[in-house]
Protein backbone atom coordinates (compact mmCIF):
# COMPACT_ATOMS: atom_id res chain seq x y z
CA UNK A 1 0.00 0.00 0.00
CA UNK A 2 1.29 3.53 -0.71
CA UNK A 3 0.61 7.27 0.77
CA UNK A 4 -1.83 9.07 -1.37
CA UNK A 5 0.60 12.18 -1.43
CA UNK A 6 2.90 9.19 -3.50
CA UNK A 7 0.55 8.14 -5.74
CA UNK A 8 0.58 9.36 -9.26
CA UNK A 9 -2.25 7.32 -10.74
CA UNK A 10 -4.97 8.75 -8.13
CA UNK A 11 -8.44 9.51 -9.67
CA UNK A 12 -9.68 13.16 -10.22
CA UNK A 13 -11.32 14.73 -7.49
CA UNK A 14 -14.85 13.16 -6.90
CA UNK A 15 -16.79 14.23 -3.96
CA UNK A 16 -18.85 11.09 -2.23
CA UNK A 17 -22.47 10.79 -2.83
CA UNK A 18 -23.44 10.45 0.61
CA UNK A 19 -21.48 10.98 3.78
CA UNK A 20 -22.24 8.73 7.25
CA UNK A 21 -20.60 9.98 10.13
CA UNK A 22 -20.81 6.74 12.75
CA UNK A 23 -20.69 8.25 16.54
CA UNK A 24 -20.34 5.54 19.23
CA UNK A 25 -22.06 7.30 22.64
CA UNK A 26 -22.59 6.53 26.12
CA UNK A 27 -23.59 9.41 28.39
CA UNK A 28 -22.78 11.89 26.38
CA UNK A 29 -26.09 13.77 26.95
CA UNK A 30 -23.91 17.24 27.28
CA UNK A 31 -21.98 17.03 24.02
CA UNK A 32 -24.25 15.39 21.46
CA UNK A 33 -26.07 18.59 20.95
CA UNK A 34 -23.30 20.36 19.94
CA UNK A 35 -21.70 17.63 18.10
CA UNK A 36 -24.61 17.74 15.64
CA UNK A 37 -25.06 21.21 15.25
CA UNK A 38 -21.11 21.58 14.37
CA UNK A 39 -21.48 18.81 12.10
CA UNK A 40 -24.28 20.58 10.75
CA UNK A 41 -22.42 23.29 9.77
CA UNK A 42 -19.11 22.09 8.75
CA UNK A 43 -20.84 19.64 5.77
CA UNK A 44 -23.33 22.10 4.86
CA UNK A 45 -24.02 21.30 1.22
CA UNK A 46 -22.87 17.75 0.73
CA UNK A 47 -25.65 14.68 1.57
CA UNK A 48 -24.67 13.47 5.06
CA UNK A 49 -25.90 11.99 7.66
CA UNK A 50 -25.07 11.36 11.40
CA UNK A 51 -25.40 7.87 12.93
CA UNK A 52 -25.86 7.64 16.21
CA UNK A 53 -24.84 4.45 18.35
CA UNK A 54 -25.98 4.52 21.95
CA UNK A 55 -25.32 1.46 24.59
CA UNK A 56 -27.97 2.73 26.87
CA UNK A 57 -27.23 5.87 28.03
CA UNK A 58 -28.60 6.20 31.42
CA UNK A 59 -28.66 10.06 30.78
CA UNK A 60 -30.76 10.04 27.96
CA UNK A 61 -28.01 10.52 25.12
CA UNK A 62 -30.33 8.40 22.50
CA UNK A 63 -33.71 10.65 23.05
CA UNK A 64 -31.55 14.00 22.89
CA UNK A 65 -30.12 12.73 19.69
CA UNK A 66 -33.29 11.82 18.14
CA UNK A 67 -35.15 15.39 18.71
CA UNK A 68 -32.74 16.53 16.75
CA UNK A 69 -33.84 14.52 13.64
CA UNK A 70 -36.38 17.52 12.22
CA UNK A 71 -33.46 19.67 11.51
CA UNK A 72 -30.13 18.03 11.16
CA UNK A 73 -29.99 14.12 9.88
CA UNK A 74 -29.63 12.46 12.40
CA UNK A 75 -30.79 8.43 12.90
CA UNK A 76 -29.97 6.78 16.08
CA UNK A 77 -29.02 3.25 16.87
CA UNK A 78 -30.18 2.03 20.26
CA UNK A 79 -28.46 -0.90 21.76
CA UNK A 80 -28.89 -2.62 25.07
CA UNK A 81 -26.22 -2.57 27.81
CA UNK A 82 -22.67 -1.07 27.39
CA UNK A 83 -21.49 -3.40 24.99
CA UNK A 84 -18.20 -1.20 24.01
CA UNK A 85 -17.55 1.32 21.67
CA UNK A 86 -15.79 -0.76 18.98
CA UNK A 87 -18.77 -2.73 18.37
CA UNK A 88 -20.70 -0.15 18.53
CA UNK A 89 -18.99 1.33 15.18
CA UNK A 90 -18.82 -2.01 13.62
CA UNK A 91 -22.70 -1.32 14.33
CA UNK A 92 -22.85 1.51 13.23
CA UNK A 93 -20.83 0.25 9.75
CA UNK A 94 -24.04 -1.69 9.08
CA UNK A 95 -26.95 1.01 9.51
CA UNK A 96 -24.97 3.84 7.68
CA UNK A 97 -26.11 4.50 4.10
CA UNK A 98 -23.04 6.08 2.80
CA UNK A 99 -20.76 4.90 0.31
CA UNK A 100 -18.01 7.02 2.65
CA UNK A 101 -17.99 6.53 6.68
CA UNK A 102 -16.32 8.81 9.43
CA UNK A 103 -15.96 7.69 12.22
CA UNK A 104 -15.31 10.07 15.57
CA UNK A 105 -15.84 10.25 19.49
CA UNK A 106 -18.82 12.44 20.79
CA UNK A 107 -17.00 14.38 23.43
CA UNK A 108 -15.81 16.99 20.73
CA UNK A 109 -12.30 15.92 21.39
CA UNK A 110 -12.29 15.40 17.15
CA UNK A 111 -13.48 18.67 16.04
CA UNK A 112 -16.02 18.59 13.26
CA UNK A 113 -14.76 20.93 11.33
CA UNK A 114 -12.21 18.57 10.63
CA UNK A 115 -14.55 15.92 9.22
CA UNK A 116 -14.57 17.61 5.76
CA UNK A 117 -10.86 17.99 5.26
CA UNK A 118 -10.99 13.74 5.89
CA UNK A 119 -13.70 13.39 3.22
CA UNK A 120 -11.97 15.46 1.10
CA UNK A 121 -9.33 13.06 1.65
CA UNK A 122 -11.28 10.53 -0.01
CA UNK A 123 -12.65 12.61 -2.74
CA UNK A 124 -8.88 12.72 -3.96
CA UNK A 125 -8.41 9.19 -4.07
CA UNK A 126 -7.62 7.98 -0.64
CA UNK A 127 -9.00 4.70 0.15
CA UNK A 128 -8.49 5.73 4.27
CA UNK A 129 -7.58 9.25 5.85
CA UNK A 130 -7.06 8.96 9.27
CA UNK A 131 -7.13 12.39 11.50
CA UNK A 132 -3.33 12.80 12.76
CA UNK A 133 -2.27 14.43 15.94
CA UNK A 134 1.25 13.04 15.28
CA UNK A 135 1.25 14.31 11.13
CA UNK A 136 2.59 17.86 10.65
CA UNK A 137 0.09 20.49 11.74
CA UNK A 138 -1.67 18.36 14.06
CA UNK A 139 -1.62 18.64 18.16
CA UNK A 140 -2.89 17.60 21.53
CA UNK A 141 -4.19 20.24 24.03
CA UNK A 142 -5.03 19.72 27.81
CA UNK A 143 -3.23 16.49 28.35
CA UNK A 144 -1.43 15.83 31.70
CA UNK A 145 2.11 14.34 30.63
CA UNK A 146 1.30 10.67 31.56
CA UNK A 147 -1.09 10.80 29.05
CA UNK A 148 0.65 12.24 26.55
CA UNK A 149 3.59 8.90 27.58
CA UNK A 150 1.14 6.40 26.74
CA UNK A 151 -0.69 7.49 23.94
CA UNK A 152 2.80 8.21 22.21
CA UNK A 153 3.80 4.39 23.21
CA UNK A 154 0.89 3.07 21.80
CA UNK A 155 1.29 5.02 18.35
CA UNK A 156 4.52 3.77 18.31
CA UNK A 157 3.70 -0.41 19.27
CA UNK A 158 1.18 0.12 16.35
CA UNK A 159 3.89 1.25 14.02
CA UNK A 160 5.67 -1.99 13.64
CA UNK A 161 2.25 -3.08 12.07
CA UNK A 162 0.85 -0.42 10.40
CA UNK A 163 2.05 2.43 8.18
CA UNK A 164 -0.09 4.77 9.94
CA UNK A 165 1.82 7.43 12.62
CA UNK A 166 -1.04 7.72 14.36
CA UNK A 167 -3.22 4.04 14.40
CA UNK A 168 -4.89 4.95 18.06
CA UNK A 169 -6.47 8.23 16.88
CA UNK A 170 -9.99 6.74 16.56
CA UNK A 171 -11.12 9.55 13.85
CA UNK A 172 -10.54 8.70 10.31
CA UNK A 173 -12.71 8.13 7.28
CA UNK A 174 -12.95 5.34 4.67
CA UNK A 175 -14.45 4.23 1.57
CA UNK A 176 -17.06 1.64 2.57
CA UNK A 177 -15.24 -1.24 0.25
CA UNK A 178 -12.51 -1.08 3.17
CA UNK A 179 -14.30 -2.64 5.35
CA UNK A 180 -17.18 -4.85 2.99
CA UNK A 181 -16.18 -8.38 3.82
CA UNK A 182 -13.77 -7.84 6.86
CA UNK A 183 -13.80 -9.70 9.86
CA UNK A 184 -13.42 -7.33 12.33
CA UNK A 185 -12.27 -8.17 15.87
CA UNK A 186 -14.16 -4.83 17.62
CA UNK A 187 -12.46 -5.49 21.06
CA UNK A 188 -12.03 -2.28 23.59
CA UNK A 189 -12.17 0.95 22.17
CA UNK A 190 -8.97 1.28 18.86
CA UNK A 191 -11.34 0.30 16.50
CA UNK A 192 -9.47 2.44 14.14
CA UNK A 193 -6.18 0.84 14.33
CA UNK A 194 -8.36 -2.62 13.63
CA UNK A 195 -9.57 -1.07 10.70
CA UNK A 196 -5.98 -0.01 9.72
CA UNK A 197 -4.49 -3.53 10.24
CA UNK A 198 -7.25 -5.68 8.61
CA UNK A 199 -8.97 -3.32 5.76
CA UNK A 200 -8.43 -3.57 2.74
CA UNK A 201 -6.71 -0.78 0.82
CA UNK A 202 -4.21 0.83 -1.21
CA UNK A 203 -4.06 4.13 -0.35
CA UNK A 204 -4.06 6.01 3.25
CA UNK A 205 -3.28 9.74 3.89
CA UNK A 206 -2.89 11.14 7.75
CA UNK A 207 -5.02 14.73 8.09
CA UNK A 208 -3.51 16.61 11.02
CA UNK A 209 -6.39 17.87 13.67
CA UNK A 210 -5.05 19.50 17.20
CA UNK A 211 -6.88 16.49 19.74
CA UNK A 212 -8.50 18.63 22.71
CA UNK A 213 -9.16 16.45 25.91
CA UNK A 214 -13.58 16.73 26.70
CA UNK A 215 -14.98 19.63 28.73
CA UNK A 216 -17.92 17.45 29.52
CA UNK A 217 -18.52 14.27 31.20
CA UNK A 218 -16.45 11.67 32.21
CA UNK A 219 -13.78 9.67 30.42
CA UNK A 220 -14.03 6.10 29.20
CA UNK A 221 -9.93 5.58 29.44
CA UNK A 222 -8.73 3.29 31.96
CA UNK A 223 -6.49 0.42 32.34
CA UNK A 224 -8.74 -2.28 31.07
CA UNK A 225 -8.87 -0.42 27.95
CA UNK A 226 -4.83 -0.24 28.22
CA UNK A 227 -5.15 -3.96 28.61
CA UNK A 228 -7.67 -4.58 25.49
CA UNK A 229 -4.93 -2.38 23.63
CA UNK A 230 -2.12 -4.88 24.19
CA UNK A 231 -4.35 -7.82 23.72
CA UNK A 232 -5.55 -6.26 20.52
CA UNK A 233 -1.84 -5.55 19.17
CA UNK A 234 -1.05 -9.09 19.78
CA UNK A 235 -3.98 -10.57 18.09
CA UNK A 236 -2.80 -8.55 15.07
CA UNK A 237 0.37 -9.23 15.18
CA UNK A 238 0.10 -12.86 15.42
CA UNK A 239 -2.59 -12.62 12.37
CA UNK A 240 0.42 -10.79 10.10
CA UNK A 241 2.95 -13.29 11.18
CA UNK A 242 0.60 -15.89 10.04
CA UNK A 243 -0.40 -14.02 6.62
CA UNK A 244 -3.88 -14.19 7.95
CA UNK A 245 -3.88 -10.15 6.97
Amino acid sequence: MSRIEDDPHRPPYSRPRMLSVVVPTYNEAGSVTGLAERLHAALAGREWELVIVDDGSPDGTASIADALAPRIPVRVVRRAGKAGLASAVVAGFAAARGDVLVVMDADLSHPPETVPALADAIARGADLAVGSRYAKGGGVRDWPLKRRVVSRVACLLANVLVPVRDATSGFFALRRSVVDGVKLNPIGFKIGFEVIARGRYKTVVEVPYTFRDRELGASKFGRREIMQYVVQLGQVARDKLLRRI
